[in-house]
């Protein structure tokens, strides 16, 4: 049982009296579990069942503390009674928590759909970046995988994967659909962060609903000035780092390489142990990383008006060497009430950002030999030189990252002018000018050098530009009435227009006059330039109907039809209705016994998405430049590339959904659970071309004849389980969820990622893993001549020896060929998790935050070269327990140069557990006491400690199991370990 009673203290106690009281709300019923408190002290009781209470008061007085959840905490002071009853009104706010759905907001109790909200009061207590990284964690079905990159977007998964095609939600921010990236968002901005996932929520936004939306509100004005300064420094270290072999541990492997292949071996590795140099290349790589943000904002106003504003700056270096990332926001948004009948507000958000790095190749870093060294004596940078199969052919990795210039410059601007007209008592139009630009510009600069083993012999210069443009207008009109006492019905009709034009230029240069000179103007070779355009727009009529009978019986209609210029001609409009309802069984007369049981509501949806997101010009033939020679004459020629496909339209995305809420211990405890099924029909496949057709059969348009289903659960858990002097709230989320491809062209699989190790076939999860199955290592050659051919041959280098894998004959025809490759793994995981506990004691307060996943997959693609042993690049110390004849490994096989048997294909060799349980936050905070503030001038006061991503517990062998959708890690840029230090001030 979650909660707690405080144990009243003996009114018989020394230099104390009792106390005794009721406790009740407007009507005159009595509260239990109500907790009083005496202030300042320990003391303590909660109200029984009839609203009673008694407990034992200092003899001096003092004042007593009510609380409970839904009603306005009261302070009653106490001198020499001994009774004292009160009333506690309800807490409108608390009662009412208002959650924003498409074109509107909702009462949550009101709400009839799956929609999960962030509670940002304690995201922005936390330092976290940017909004993105704010979300992990916090929604049951929302996966959110982040990069450890500086300045990197996270990657959000409601309820699975949907499609092979764009999986991401669509953003809402403060009414307009963008796909600004959520890291351009000071998450201290952002007062309600909604997730709306089921189609009953989602349908209102149409062919872009099909993947869940995410609803920003940004923070607004307030009567009451409040300035606000917020600042923290971090430091940012790598959680785990691979260990690679010493140069003597390397030259010994080495040997072992050649000689099993009958090589010459490296004479300058003939005594490995006396190896003078030994570089450890990723401790060179990765860094220590300082970070610092800073944060200013004011929100004020008057009864009519107010406004907020806000600026920030955050500054980032990454954990790999010349690395970092700046960012400036500045937020305005204002309400303004002219007239009873007419209201202005606006929402302007800008932001600046600018992502620098050298080359980064965590890869080559792990594959730089340790007995290499970074420089030369004489400073400049070092490389391998001599024989590829001694030495390597691996670039300096250390001066590749600090010499090589990446830069990416962003500006961007979002903003809206809203306009309300009250026309009647129960009628308003609402009108939304919109627009989002983004300006950016990517600079890419490689300098002339001389390194071994590859010279670069030109400096070379890369500069694009780009610009997207996009603007909204909507339209629609709200009309909200009560009938009698029992009757609610809004009713939303409108119109939304939408359209945006993409731009991009680039050039390119070589062989500079100085490299001192990095202008396009002085190269003395031009590279081909380009550029290009697109543009997209969308016209919509939408509308909403929620009846609402008694705040018990709740239904909620919503269709939308839209006219898309990325559909094709014969299908360029398309309508997505949905319905909903939600039956509040605890207002029914016969719940009212159930006195433990304060909230039980069912609620059941259905509707149709889409998924417009399948590119521009889709179902338009695709035209390439070419040359033809004709009467000795060569002529410029366009030849169509792509064949046209006039009926392709959005992905629809079918879904029911079935919850159910449910409150105990007069709300202490809130209990969530969705059941969902959700069917991607139409999904977009590549078409099978004919070559006969004259057009390319590698090149081919998409078809609507794909089809996946997610199905899951969903079970979230918030409670507040101590609520006297002693705070204690807790959050939990568990997610199941099962994806599998229904439906392809055809019977022909598709596929994709390293090596083709992601394919989609029917009957499978979306981007499964597939090749062979390691079945062991062959221990003598009597095992390799009774075993299924591998790679046979007369010459004992180049056929399968002992010591290499074993691979599984799966259709038993006594040879190991592509035709034995099979499912392998699931990069989706079977569920995820989280779990947050807040407490909080006289100022001082406490977070820790847990998250995982479990159930997936990862195919750890630096494995198959850094533990391949085959060539000249340093290897993990995993390999130290490789096969040989005095050491007979089941797990690691034999160091062979040129991987006779093809050890390293695709397999389960390389496929590992990517299950994880994360110490995603801990957060201890103390906030001055306001006897101490208000000396000063400042309202509140709070420092504290914090550290992300402190702790993850996992089998998995990489640097980290956070590595994106497709489960492929090929030097992915891991999560840092944050250890920081901030402090928040208001006046």
């Amino acid at each position: 049982m979650v909660g707690f009673l405080l144990l009243a203290v003996s009114a018989q106690a020394q230099g104390t009296r009792a106390v005794s009281g009721t406790v009740k709300d407007a009507a005159g019923t009595g509260l239990p579990g109500v907790s009083v408190v005496v202030k300042g002290t320990t003391i303590g009781a909660a109200t029984d069942v009839e609203g009673k209470y008694r407990l034992a008061v200092p003899e001096a007085g003092g004042t007593l503390v009510f609380t409970y959840i839904g009603f306005i905490t009261q302070e009653v002071p106490v001198s020499s009674q001994a009774s004292v009853d009160v009333v506690l009104r309800e807490d409108a706010k608390a009662l009412g928590e208002v959650v924003v759905v498409g074109y509107g907001t909702q009462n949550r109790r009101e709400v009839t759909g799956a929609v999960s909200s962030v509670n940002m009061e304690q995201t922005r207590s936390l330092p976290v970046p940017d909004a993105g990284q704010a979300l992990q964690g916090r929604a049951a079905g929302v996966q959110v995988v982040g990069s450890g990159a500086p300045g990197s977007n996270v990657t959000i998964r409601v309820r699975g994967t949907g499609t092979i095609g764009n999986s991401d939600p669509l953003i809402v921010i403060d009414g307009v659909p963008t796909d600004l990236p959520l890291n351009a968002i000071n998450p201290d901005d952002i007062a309600t962060m909604d997730i709306l996932k089921d189609a009953s929520a989602t349908a209102i936004y149409g062919s872009r609903g099909a993947n869940g939306v995410v609803q920003i509100t940004t923070r607004r004005g307030s009567e009451k000035g409040r300035l606000e300064f917020k600042a923290y420094t971090a430091v940012q270290q790598a959680t785990s780092t691979v260990k690679m072999l010493n140069s003597a541990q390397f030259a010994a492997l080495h040997n072992e390489i050649m000689a099993n292949n009958g090589q010459l071996q490296n004479p300058a590795y003939a005594d490995p142990a006396s190896i003078s140099t030994n570089t450890d290349w990723l401790g060179e790589y990765f860094q220590s990383a300082p970070q610092q943000n800073y944060s200013l904002s004011y929100s004020g106003g008057t009864e009519k008006s107010n406004f907020y504003a806000s600026g920030t700056y955050t500054d980032q270096e990454g954990i790999v060497i010349n690395n970092r990332y700046k960012r400036y926001t500045l937020t305005l948004n204002s309400n303004n009430n002219f007239f009873p009948w007419f209201k202005l507000s606006n929402n302007l958000l800008l932001s600046h950002d600018k992502k620098s790095s050298g080359t980064v190749d965590i890869r080559n870093a792990m594959a730089a030999l340790p007995v290499q060294p970074i420089r030369n004596p004489d400073g400049t940078w070092a490389g391998p030189e001599g024989q590829s199969n001694w030495y390597g052919d691996v670039r300096n990795p250390i001066g590749q990252a600090l010499i090589n210039d990446n830069t990416t410059t962003g500006y961007n601007v979002l903003g809206n002018l809203s306009g309300e007209f009250t026309l009647l008592p129960q009628l308003t139009f609402k009108t939304t000018l919109g627009i989002q630009a983004a300006f950016w510009d990517n600079r890419n600069w490689s300098p002339q050098y001389a390194w071994k083993p590859i010279a670069n012999e030109f400096s070379t210069l890369y500069q694009g530009s780009n610009k997207s443009i996009t603007k909204l207008w909507d339209n629609y009109l709200t009309y909200d009435a009560t009938f009698g006492e029992k009757h609610h019905l809004t009713i939303l009709a409108g119109t939304s227009a939408q359209d945006n034009r993409y731009d991009q230029m680039n050039a390119a240069g070589q062989d500079f006059v100085s490299d001192d000179a990095q202008q396009l103007d002085n190269a003395t070779l031009m590279l081909p330039s380009g550029g290009n355009a697109s543009d997209w727009a969308l016209f919509s009529l939408l509308g909403r109907v929620n009846y609402n009978y008694n705040d018990k019986y709740l239904l909620t209609a919503n269709i939308r039809r839209d006219g898309s210029s990325r559909f094709g001609p014969n299908n360029r409009y398309g309508t997505f209705p949905s319905a909903s309802a939600k039956w509040r069984i605890s207002e029914e007369g016969f719940f009212k016994e159930i006195g433990w049981l304060s909230d039980l509501s069912l609620r059941v949806g259905y509707g149709i998405t889409g998924n417009q997101n399948i590119g521009n010009y889709a179902y338009a033939s695709r035209l390439a430049i070419g040359e033809a020679t004709f009467n000795n004459t060569v002529v410029n020629s366009v030849v169509p590339v792509v064949l046209p496909n006039a009926d392709v339209r959005w992905e629809e995305v079918e879904q029911s959904n079935l919850g159910l809420d449910l409150a105990f211990l007069n709300g202490r405890v809130n209990v969530t659970v969705d059941a969902y099924l959700k069917n991607t029909n139409d999904m977009l496949v590549p078409m099978n071309v004919p070559v006969t057709t004259g057009y390319s059969d590698i090149f081919v348009p998409s078809i609507n004849f794909g089809k996946v289903r997610n199905k899951g659960l969903e079970f979230a858990v918030n409670s507040q389980n101590l609520t006297g002097a002693l705070e204690w709230s807790t959050n939990f989320n568990f997610s199941i969820n099962q994806n599998e491809v229904l439906n392809l062209n055809g019977d022909v699989p598709l596929y994709g990622g390293f090596g083709q190790i992601n394919r989609q076939k029917v009957g499978y999860p979306i981007n499964s893993f597939y090749g062979f199955i390691m079945n062991g290592i062959f221990q003598t050659q009597e095992e390799v001549d009774n075993y299924a051919r591998q790679q046979q041959g007369a010459d004992p280098f180049n056929s399968t020896r002992p010591g290499d894998v074993k691979f599984l004959d799966i259709n038993n025809d006594g040879q190991i060929t592509d035709a034995d490759r099979t499912y392998i793994g699931d990069p989706n995981p079977r569920f995820t998790f989280a779990l947050n506990n807040t407490l909080a004691w006289k100022g001082f307060d406490f977070t820790l935050f847990l998250q995982g996943v479990e159930g997936n997959d990862i195919f750890n693609a630096n494995r198959v070269f850094q533990e391949g042993m085959a060539v000249a690049q340093n290897q993990t110390t995993a390999t130290l327990n490789r096969w040989t004849e005095s050491n007979p490994s089941t797990t690691m096989p034999r160091a062979v140069f040129n991987d006779p048997n093809k050890n390293t294909r695709n397999s389960t060799r390389f496929i590992e557990d990517g299950s994880y349980l994360r110490v995603k936050n801990v957060t201890l905070g103390y906030t001055l006491p306001q006897s101490l503030t208000q000396k000063v001038k400042m309202s509140s006061a709070r420092i504290y400690v914090s550290g992300q991503n402190l702790v993850t517990f996992t089998d998995y062998t990489g640097f980290d199991p956070e590595v994106g959708s497709s489960g492929v890690d090929l030097s992915v840029y891991p999560l840092a370990r944050t250890l920081s230090a901030g402090i928040n001030i208001g006046f």
